[in-house]
């Protein structure tokens, strides 16, 4: 059986070595592809991952020439896999390497698509576990996502799925609405979450933001049902208020000016529908860019790409040492 690692690398020069070698010494009884995939980093990260792919033939590096996020380099790595199963992993060792063997066995056990690591215990920064709620929160409302399952980037992914995701062509992905598009065939497994090694968090606010409008606009057309129901209820109590002044016009003869109550019902239409055009316009330029084959990602350089994929053993790799 071969597995694939996806590793979407951004500034992290200091845990990438021992993150691999700790990885080939884990998964070393399988076939083992290592697909990493430079999100355009600032420090080091990019001059390493190409040194690890030279030495260990079974490391498939590719470099994006500039920063597209987190999910555009996943999807590009998964464009480079070729195993039977991929195991999505961050580059900074809080998901232990170690725990892919029990995500891997809970796919075999229950021929799962997929398995979404869930966590004993989260050690994420502050924008992370933000950017967690408000993913689960999306996610649930906007495109489906069932009850009880949390959606983690530390997964397994059958190699069937994996070429289900890829057709996707637009320049938005996102992975885990890809994945609920695909299929119900998912399971979730409970592994440990370690401290970061290095650094802190790429999460910011600004990426959270994204995070939140990628999945608002490109993989539901719930916030359109939003803003239609809005206006069918603004109408009505517009008609129910216009009504009620007539009333107090022909019968009560008693009409007060009211001008604070119209100016506020004025500014809140105008601003229902300065909304309304944001968000229409929203949904205009996702179109454009992808009439316009905005890509996905662009490669600045990649190694071995095109060679097959070897199998590595712990004899293998104490002879090619990192």
């Amino acid at each position: 059986m071969k597995i694939s690692v996806i590793i979407p690398v951004y500034n992290c020069e200091n845990t990438l070595r021992p993150l691999i070698s700790t990885l080939i010494k884990v998964l070393g009884k399988y076939q083992l592809e290592i697909v990493l995939v430079n999100d355009g980093s600032k420090d080091r990260s990019e001059l390493i991952c190409a040194e690890l792919a030279k030495e260990l033939s079974f490391i498939k590096f590719i470099s994006l020439r500039k920063n597209r996020g987190e999910h555009n380099a996943v999807i590009c790595g998964l464009n480079y896999c070729t195993g039977d199963y991929a195991a999505i992993i961050d580059d900074d060792f809080q998901n232990p390497p170690s725990e892919i063997i029990s995500l891997l066995n809970k796919a075999i056990q229950y021929n799962y698509d997929v398995v979404y690591a869930k966590y004993e215990q989260k050690h994420h920064s502050f924008f992370r576990n933000l950017g967690s709620a408000l993913n689960d929160w999306t996610t649930r409302y906007l495109i489906e996502k069932p009850k009880g399952l949390y959606l983690c980037s530390f997964k397994l992914i059958k190699k069937e799925l994996v070429n289900e995701i890829i057709a996707y062509k637009g320049p938005f992905p996102y992975i885990d609405a890809l994945i609920l598009r695909c299929t119900d065939n998912i399971g979730t497994q409970t592994v440990k979450h370690a401290d970061r090694k290095e650094g802190k968090s790429n999460y910011t606010l600004r990426k959270l933001i994204s995070l939140y409008l990628n999945i608002f606009i490109n993989f539901s057309y719930k916030p359109l049902r939003v803003v239609t129901f809005s206006g069918i209820i603004i109408s009505f109590f517009s008609v129910l208020f216009a009504i009620f002044v007539l009333y107090e016009k022909l019968f009560l003869k008693n009409v007060s000016p009211g001008w604070a109550f119209l100016s506020l019902l004025l500014l809140f239409s105008i601003g229902v529908t300065f909304f309304v055009i944001g968000l229409l316009g929203e949904y205009i330029g996702k179109i454009l860019m992808a009439l316009n084959n905005t890509p996905q990602y662009t490669i600045k350089k990649q190694v071995n790409t095109e060679t097959y994929t070897k199998s590595i053993t712990k004899e293998q790799y104490d002879r090619e040492t990192i």
